[in-house]
Protein backbone atom coordinates (compact mmCIF):
# COMPACT_ATOMS: atom_id res chain seq x y z
CA UNK A 1 0.00 0.00 0.00
CA UNK A 2 1.25 3.00 -0.96
CA UNK A 3 1.51 5.82 1.44
CA UNK A 4 0.76 9.15 0.02
CA UNK A 5 2.71 12.33 1.41
CA UNK A 6 2.59 16.01 -0.07
CA UNK A 7 4.80 17.18 -2.17
CA UNK A 8 6.81 19.71 -0.11
CA UNK A 9 7.42 16.95 2.42
CA UNK A 10 9.89 14.40 2.25
CA UNK A 11 9.00 10.87 2.67
CA UNK A 12 11.66 9.59 4.56
CA UNK A 13 11.06 11.69 6.77
CA UNK A 14 7.31 11.95 6.88
CA UNK A 15 7.84 8.03 7.61
CA UNK A 16 9.96 8.69 10.44
CA UNK A 17 8.41 11.65 11.84
CA UNK A 18 6.77 9.76 15.05
CA UNK A 19 9.63 7.62 15.54
CA UNK A 20 11.26 8.33 19.06
CA UNK A 21 14.30 6.06 19.06
CA UNK A 22 15.95 5.38 15.50
CA UNK A 23 19.02 3.05 14.97
CA UNK A 24 20.86 4.10 11.80
CA UNK A 25 23.53 1.49 10.58
CA UNK A 26 25.98 0.99 7.95
CA UNK A 27 25.02 -1.75 5.57
CA UNK A 28 28.21 -2.68 3.83
CA UNK A 29 30.64 -2.54 6.36
CA UNK A 30 34.18 -0.14 6.28
CA UNK A 31 32.64 3.81 6.16
CA UNK A 32 29.38 2.90 5.25
CA UNK A 33 28.08 4.68 8.52
CA UNK A 34 29.77 7.65 7.33
CA UNK A 35 27.23 7.60 4.48
CA UNK A 36 24.42 7.65 6.94
CA UNK A 37 25.53 10.95 8.98
CA UNK A 38 23.23 13.41 6.71
CA UNK A 39 20.29 11.39 7.87
CA UNK A 40 21.89 10.97 11.38
CA UNK A 41 22.40 15.07 11.93
CA UNK A 42 18.91 15.77 10.69
CA UNK A 43 16.97 13.14 13.19
CA UNK A 44 19.66 14.55 16.09
CA UNK A 45 18.54 18.19 14.83
CA UNK A 46 14.63 16.94 15.05
CA UNK A 47 15.50 16.04 18.62
CA UNK A 48 15.64 12.67 18.20
CA UNK A 49 17.20 9.82 20.04
CA UNK A 50 19.89 8.12 17.64
CA UNK A 51 21.63 5.34 18.08
CA UNK A 52 24.94 4.14 15.22
CA UNK A 53 26.08 1.11 14.28
CA UNK A 54 27.94 -0.39 11.49
CA UNK A 55 29.13 -3.83 10.50
CA UNK A 56 32.81 -3.79 11.03
CA UNK A 57 35.75 -4.38 9.34
CA UNK A 58 38.39 -4.54 12.03
CA UNK A 59 39.17 -6.63 14.37
CA UNK A 60 37.10 -6.63 17.42
CA UNK A 61 37.94 -9.34 19.13
CA UNK A 62 40.20 -8.32 21.82
CA UNK A 63 37.78 -5.22 22.41
CA UNK A 64 37.13 -5.33 26.42
CA UNK A 65 34.31 -7.25 27.75
CA UNK A 66 32.70 -4.00 28.96
CA UNK A 67 32.63 -2.74 25.63
CA UNK A 68 30.69 -5.70 24.45
CA UNK A 69 26.48 -5.09 24.42
CA UNK A 70 25.82 -8.68 23.56
CA UNK A 71 27.02 -11.19 21.27
CA UNK A 72 28.51 -9.83 17.72
CA UNK A 73 27.89 -6.27 18.82
CA UNK A 74 30.13 -3.86 20.76
CA UNK A 75 29.34 -0.08 21.56
CA UNK A 76 32.97 1.92 20.30
CA UNK A 77 33.58 5.09 22.02
CA UNK A 78 36.43 7.36 20.86
CA UNK A 79 39.10 5.65 23.01
CA UNK A 80 38.52 2.14 22.14
CA UNK A 81 41.15 0.19 20.83
CA UNK A 82 43.62 3.11 20.17
CA UNK A 83 46.30 0.54 19.13
CA UNK A 84 44.19 -0.39 15.80
CA UNK A 85 44.96 2.31 13.23
CA UNK A 86 42.19 1.18 10.49
CA UNK A 87 39.03 1.34 13.12
CA UNK A 88 35.99 3.80 10.96
CA UNK A 89 34.26 3.37 14.25
CA UNK A 90 36.31 5.09 16.55
CA UNK A 91 37.11 7.17 13.87
CA UNK A 92 33.62 8.42 13.49
CA UNK A 93 33.07 8.47 17.71
CA UNK A 94 36.28 10.82 17.96
CA UNK A 95 34.44 13.27 15.35
CA UNK A 96 30.91 13.25 16.95
CA UNK A 97 32.69 13.86 20.68
CA UNK A 98 34.94 16.69 18.66
CA UNK A 99 31.23 18.17 17.66
CA UNK A 100 29.17 17.38 20.89
CA UNK A 101 27.36 14.83 20.22
CA UNK A 102 26.49 11.68 21.28
CA UNK A 103 29.68 9.64 20.65
CA UNK A 104 28.76 6.14 20.83
CA UNK A 105 29.00 3.90 17.37
CA UNK A 106 28.17 -0.19 17.54
CA UNK A 107 30.29 -2.44 15.76
CA UNK A 108 28.51 -5.65 14.54
CA UNK A 109 30.98 -8.85 13.45
CA UNK A 110 31.43 -9.63 9.95
CA UNK A 111 29.02 -12.79 10.25
CA UNK A 112 26.26 -14.17 8.46
CA UNK A 113 22.29 -13.72 8.92
CA UNK A 114 21.66 -15.69 11.67
CA UNK A 115 24.02 -14.32 14.38
CA UNK A 116 23.99 -10.58 12.48
CA UNK A 117 19.80 -10.86 13.44
CA UNK A 118 20.39 -11.69 16.88
CA UNK A 119 23.20 -9.40 17.26
CA UNK A 120 19.89 -6.47 15.48
CA UNK A 121 17.65 -8.24 17.84
CA UNK A 122 20.19 -6.93 21.04
CA UNK A 123 20.74 -3.24 19.92
CA UNK A 124 16.48 -3.18 19.36
CA UNK A 125 15.84 -4.13 22.85
CA UNK A 126 18.94 -2.41 24.46
CA UNK A 127 17.51 0.70 23.49
CA UNK A 128 13.74 0.27 22.32
CA UNK A 129 14.26 1.36 18.77
CA UNK A 130 11.17 2.36 17.11
CA UNK A 131 12.93 2.79 13.53
CA UNK A 132 15.81 1.32 11.69
CA UNK A 133 17.08 3.18 8.60
CA UNK A 134 20.27 1.07 6.84
CA UNK A 135 22.37 2.96 5.04
CA UNK A 136 24.67 1.77 1.98
CA UNK A 137 26.94 3.81 0.78
CA UNK A 138 26.76 3.11 -2.58
CA UNK A 139 23.96 1.06 -5.05
CA UNK A 140 25.02 -2.32 -4.72
CA UNK A 141 22.54 -2.93 -2.06
CA UNK A 142 19.73 -2.80 -4.80
CA UNK A 143 21.31 -5.33 -6.88
CA UNK A 144 18.66 -8.10 -7.31
CA UNK A 145 21.01 -10.69 -7.92
CA UNK A 146 20.80 -11.72 -11.89
CA UNK A 147 22.64 -8.40 -13.06
CA UNK A 148 26.34 -8.99 -14.89
CA UNK A 149 28.13 -7.39 -11.58
CA UNK A 150 26.99 -7.14 -8.29
CA UNK A 151 30.10 -5.10 -7.28
CA UNK A 152 30.23 -6.36 -3.38
CA UNK A 153 26.76 -7.62 -2.19
CA UNK A 154 27.73 -10.03 0.53
CA UNK A 155 27.94 -7.57 3.57
CA UNK A 156 24.83 -5.16 2.33
CA UNK A 157 22.44 -8.43 1.30
CA UNK A 158 23.45 -10.03 5.22
CA UNK A 159 22.20 -6.82 6.93
CA UNK A 160 19.37 -6.56 4.56
CA UNK A 161 18.37 -10.20 5.45
CA UNK A 162 19.00 -9.75 9.05
CA UNK A 163 16.74 -7.05 9.45
CA UNK A 164 13.72 -8.10 7.04
CA UNK A 165 13.49 -11.00 9.88
CA UNK A 166 12.88 -9.07 12.83
CA UNK A 167 9.33 -6.95 13.38
CA UNK A 168 10.19 -3.30 13.79
CA UNK A 169 7.48 -0.33 13.21
CA UNK A 170 9.74 1.04 10.37
CA UNK A 171 12.87 -0.41 8.58
CA UNK A 172 13.66 1.50 5.73
CA UNK A 173 16.94 1.92 3.42
CA UNK A 174 18.61 4.68 2.01
CA UNK A 175 21.67 4.51 -0.90
CA UNK A 176 23.72 7.11 -1.54
CA UNK A 177 26.79 7.90 -3.79
CA UNK A 178 25.23 6.91 -7.54
CA UNK A 179 27.38 6.39 -9.71
CA UNK A 180 30.00 4.92 -7.32
CA UNK A 181 29.85 1.50 -7.79
CA UNK A 182 30.85 1.56 -11.59
CA UNK A 183 34.58 1.01 -9.79
CA UNK A 184 33.21 -2.46 -9.02
CA UNK A 185 31.94 -3.03 -12.63
CA UNK A 186 27.74 -2.49 -11.70
CA UNK A 187 25.60 -1.17 -14.11
CA UNK A 188 23.89 1.88 -12.90
CA UNK A 189 21.61 2.03 -15.90
CA UNK A 190 20.22 -2.14 -14.31
CA UNK A 191 20.08 -0.07 -10.79
CA UNK A 192 17.40 2.61 -12.47
CA UNK A 193 15.83 -0.07 -13.65
CA UNK A 194 15.61 -1.84 -9.93
CA UNK A 195 14.05 1.08 -8.75
CA UNK A 196 11.66 1.87 -11.41
CA UNK A 197 10.89 -1.92 -10.24
CA UNK A 198 10.46 -1.10 -6.75
CA UNK A 199 8.98 1.95 -7.25
CA UNK A 200 6.11 -0.47 -9.09
CA UNK A 201 5.99 -2.40 -5.66
CA UNK A 202 4.89 0.28 -3.72
CA UNK A 203 8.86 0.12 -1.86
CA UNK A 204 10.35 3.80 -3.63
CA UNK A 205 10.00 6.44 -1.10
CA UNK A 206 11.50 9.20 -3.77
CA UNK A 207 14.92 10.88 -3.29
CA UNK A 208 16.67 13.67 -1.95
CA UNK A 209 19.80 15.44 -2.15
CA UNK A 210 22.48 16.85 0.55
CA UNK A 211 23.48 19.83 -0.65
CA UNK A 212 27.15 21.77 1.33
CA UNK A 213 23.97 24.91 2.18
CA UNK A 214 22.45 22.03 4.72
CA UNK A 215 23.72 22.04 8.29
CA UNK A 216 24.08 18.79 7.65
CA UNK A 217 26.02 18.42 4.52
CA UNK A 218 28.44 21.20 5.65
CA UNK A 219 29.30 18.56 8.51
CA UNK A 220 29.12 15.59 6.30
CA UNK A 221 32.07 16.92 4.22
CA UNK A 222 33.78 17.83 7.56
CA UNK A 223 33.18 14.33 8.77
CA UNK A 224 34.53 12.73 5.79
CA UNK A 225 37.85 15.02 5.83
CA UNK A 226 38.27 13.95 9.26
CA UNK A 227 38.45 10.43 8.88
CA UNK A 228 40.23 11.07 5.71
CA UNK A 229 42.57 12.84 8.20
CA UNK A 230 43.10 10.03 10.54
CA UNK A 231 43.09 7.17 8.07
CA UNK A 232 45.27 8.17 5.47
CA UNK A 233 46.33 4.72 3.99
CA UNK A 234 42.78 3.85 3.80
CA UNK A 235 40.63 6.51 3.03
CA UNK A 236 36.86 6.00 2.29
CA UNK A 237 36.90 6.01 -1.89
CA UNK A 238 32.83 6.04 -1.53
CA UNK A 239 32.87 8.95 1.16
CA UNK A 240 35.09 10.85 -0.35
CA UNK A 241 33.37 10.98 -4.14
CA UNK A 242 30.29 11.94 -2.07
CA UNK A 243 32.23 14.54 -0.31
CA UNK A 244 33.25 16.00 -3.35
CA UNK A 245 30.68 15.81 -5.30
CA UNK A 246 28.84 17.84 -2.04
CA UNK A 247 31.57 20.18 -2.40
CA UNK A 248 30.87 20.69 -6.40
CA UNK A 249 33.52 18.63 -7.62
CA UNK A 250 33.02 17.33 -11.19
CA UNK A 251 35.09 14.84 -13.09
CA UNK A 252 37.84 12.15 -12.06
CA UNK A 253 38.86 13.98 -8.49
CA UNK A 254 41.44 12.13 -7.65
CA UNK A 255 41.51 12.52 -4.02
CA UNK A 256 43.61 9.11 -2.80
CA UNK A 257 46.05 6.99 -4.42
CA UNK A 258 43.97 4.15 -4.08
CA UNK A 259 42.31 5.27 -6.92
CA UNK A 260 44.96 5.74 -9.13
CA UNK A 261 44.99 4.28 -12.81
CA UNK A 262 41.03 4.46 -12.80
CA UNK A 263 38.99 7.27 -14.18
CA UNK A 264 36.27 8.25 -11.60
CA UNK A 265 33.19 10.50 -12.44
CA UNK A 266 32.34 12.81 -9.51
CA UNK A 267 28.81 14.20 -10.56
CA UNK A 268 25.70 15.83 -8.28
CA UNK A 269 23.70 12.52 -8.38
CA UNK A 270 25.95 11.34 -5.99
CA UNK A 271 24.96 13.42 -3.03
CA UNK A 272 21.13 12.03 -3.87
CA UNK A 273 19.70 10.16 -1.31
CA UNK A 274 17.55 7.03 -2.69
CA UNK A 275 15.03 5.90 0.22
CA UNK A 276 12.74 2.79 0.36
CA UNK A 277 10.80 0.13 2.38
CA UNK A 278 13.28 -2.50 3.76
CA UNK A 279 10.99 -4.97 3.35
CA UNK A 280 10.01 -4.42 -0.56
CA UNK A 281 13.69 -4.18 -1.22
CA UNK A 282 14.39 -7.37 0.72
CA UNK A 283 11.29 -8.71 -1.66
CA UNK A 284 13.15 -7.61 -5.04
CA UNK A 285 16.73 -9.56 -3.90
CA UNK A 286 16.75 -13.55 -5.81
CA UNK A 287 18.97 -14.82 -3.72
CA UNK A 288 18.03 -13.91 0.11
CA UNK A 289 16.21 -17.37 0.94
CA UNK A 290 19.43 -18.63 -0.05
CA UNK A 291 21.30 -16.79 2.65
CA UNK A 292 18.40 -16.70 5.16
CA UNK A 293 20.58 -19.79 7.23
CA UNK A 294 23.90 -18.58 6.98
CA UNK A 295 26.20 -18.46 10.34
CA UNK A 296 29.50 -17.31 8.35
CA UNK A 297 29.82 -14.31 5.79
CA UNK A 298 31.79 -16.86 3.83
CA UNK A 299 28.84 -18.90 4.27
CA UNK A 300 26.27 -15.90 2.19
CA UNK A 301 29.85 -15.53 -0.56
CA UNK A 302 29.48 -19.56 -1.44
CA UNK A 303 25.41 -19.17 -1.45
CA UNK A 304 25.67 -16.19 -3.59
CA UNK A 305 28.24 -17.58 -5.98
CA UNK A 306 26.07 -20.94 -6.51
CA UNK A 307 23.10 -18.69 -6.98
CA UNK A 308 24.85 -16.79 -9.79
CA UNK A 309 25.46 -19.91 -11.85
CA UNK A 310 22.20 -20.93 -12.35
CA UNK A 311 20.45 -17.94 -13.05
CA UNK A 312 20.55 -16.07 -16.40
CA UNK A 313 21.99 -12.41 -16.02
CA UNK A 314 20.71 -9.46 -17.56
CA UNK A 315 23.61 -7.37 -19.12
CA UNK A 316 24.72 -4.37 -18.63
CA UNK A 317 21.89 -1.10 -19.76
CA UNK A 318 23.44 1.66 -21.07
CA UNK A 319 22.12 5.21 -19.94
CA UNK A 320 20.89 6.66 -22.85
CA UNK A 321 22.21 10.68 -22.04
Amino acid sequence: MITITALHANPLFARLETSKRVLVAGAGGGFDIYAGLPVVLSLMHQGKHVQLANLTFSAIEGLPLDEWLAPDVAAVGPRSSLHQAYFPERTLAQWLELHGYPSTVHAFSRVGVQPLRAAYRALIDAYDIDAVVLVDGGTDILMRGDETELGTPEEDLTSVAALAGIDVPERLVVSIGFGVDAYHGVSHGLVLENIAALERAGAYLGAFSVPRATREGALFVDAVAHAQQHTPQHPSIVNGSIGAAVQGAFGDVQFTSRTRGSELFVNPLMTLCFAFELEGLARQCLYLDRIENTHLIRQVSSAIELFREEVVQRPPRRIPH
